[in-house]
């Protein structure tokens, strides 16, 4: 397992210190959220900053995923928004991440991750399937030319809220090869109707990026690791299992106040889960 942390957690910080704390703590790789407070998509000078960014990771010799869960990177006054299931502005969603799929690209990550938005009320859903499918199959359209794998991922609250809505939108594509799962550890506790180790031998070979972070059952706020209810030897064994050798990166946005304290607990903890596994995997 390689461990990252997310530049989500970090946004007191500036994106190249947050990266040299990240190295120096001992991660492996960084999932970076392409925001305004880091790395801009529509910033005028995006291909310098991402070239600059590009030599830092390489000095630092950290590996990438790319998230775009920025809140107000669109519009803002509306968090999320637009969304690729959205009554309109749909295409700005698939520009935004078109963008990020040529920062990935550019650096070498190993997944571009992205969710589906929150279905507008009195839509049906057969429409937003159409809008999902229409949107994503344009954004692996562009991935594809660039060789960028794309990853959605099950997110709380909204369309596509649990691993099998992820497991659909790939049967309506046809099961692309190039579109995988982003599997948030705490969203498995707070939303799957499946335990860890279920969710994650359901997911299996599909898994391309995985969040870590601490949820108790329907709620949806990403703890400090040990504050919640996910069994993290348990969900380790499973994706050992399951033969994930990706990034596990820890998604804390609510913690930048804490950042460098947070992300060393936060490696120490998961070390330790670490090296439980194999009593884990020995029992079950």
């Amino acid at each position: 397992m390689r461990w990252g942390y997310g530049t989500n957690g970090f946004t007191s910080h500036r994106l190249h210190d947050a990266l040299g704390i990240i190295a120096d703590l001992g991660y492996d790789g960084v999932a970076l959220t392409l925001d305004q407070p880091h790395l801009d998509p529509f910033a005028d000078d995006l291909a310098a900053q991402t070239a600059a960014v590009g030599r830092r990771l390489d000095d630092l010799g950290l590996d990438l995923v790319v998230e775009t869960g920025g809140r107000y990177v669109l519009d803002m006054w509306r968090k999320h928004h637009p969304t690729l299931v959205s009554a309109d502005g749909r295409d700005r969603r698939v520009d935004y991440l078109s963008r990020a799929v040529d920062v990935a690209a550019d650096l070498g990550a190993d997944a571009v991750s992205f969710w589906s938005g929150i279905l507008p009320e009195e839509t049906p859903d057969e429409e937003g399937w159409e809008r999902l499918v229409a949107g994503v199959d344009a954004v692996l359209a562009h991935a594809r030319r660039r060789g960028v794998v794309c990853a959605v991922e099950p997110e709380p609250g909204m369309f596509v809220d649990i691993l099998d809505g992820v497991l659909e939108l790939r049967r309506r594509l046809g099961d692309p090869e190039d579109l995988l799962v982003t599997l948030d550890l705490g969203h498995v506790v707070c939303n799957e109707p499946r335990g860890l180790a279920d969710t994650i031998a359901l997911a299996g070979g599909l898994i391309a990026n995985v969040q870590v972070d601490d949820m108790v059952p329907d709620i949806h706020e990403h703890l400090a690791l040990g504050e919640g209810d996910v069994d993290f030897p348990v969900a380790l064994a499973a994706l050992e299992r399951a033969g994930y050798i990706g990034l596990a990166a820890l998604e804390l946005p609510r913690h930048s106040h804490a950042a460098p304290a947070v992300a060393e607990q936060s490696l120490r903890f998961l070390r330790e889960a670490a090296g439980l596994v194999g009593a884990e995997m020995a029992t079950s």
